[in-house]
């Protein structure tokens, strides 16, 4: 059972503060079990990140390096089937000042209720 829109938008707003805490124990009252991250590695291909330990551990990465993340323009679409968050990232390098500018969507599908996969497309901003 896909979530209403209301619903999901009270999901977008706790996995929002988990994601900007860190909190894997937080994220998971927002997902299912069974919780599937797709992104980008550092190679370009793709990474699948599964399991609350998996996303705690990349959580903990996120925060220990040298960059700050800050997001801008974020907006949520809702079509039937899934959720799609369209965003612009900024990433800036503490140590040197350099920033880097991206813009993406992210596709999120739903199960019982709650987010069970996000799935992240992203490419530097023109």
């Amino acid at each position: 059972m896909t979530a209403a829109f209301p619903e999901r938008d009270a999901l977008f707003k706790t996995f929002g503060r988990a994601w900007f805490k860190r909190d894997a124990d937080l994220l998971y009252e927002a997902v299912t079990p069974d919780f599937v991250w797709l992104a980008t590695g550092s190679d370009g291909g793709p990474r699948r990140i599964e399991g609350k330990a998996a996303v705690a551990a990349e959580f903990a990465a996120m925060g220990s390096g040298s960059v700050q993340r800050r997001f801008e323009d974020v907006v949520y679409h809702h079509a039937p089937d899934a959720s799609f968050m369209t965003f612009r990232l900024i990433e800036t390098d503490t140590a040197t000042g350099a920033t880097r500018s991206d813009v993406g969507v992210e596709r999120y599908l739903f199960r019982d209720g709650r987010i069970a996969m996000k799935d992240v497309y992203r490419k530097p901003a023109p």
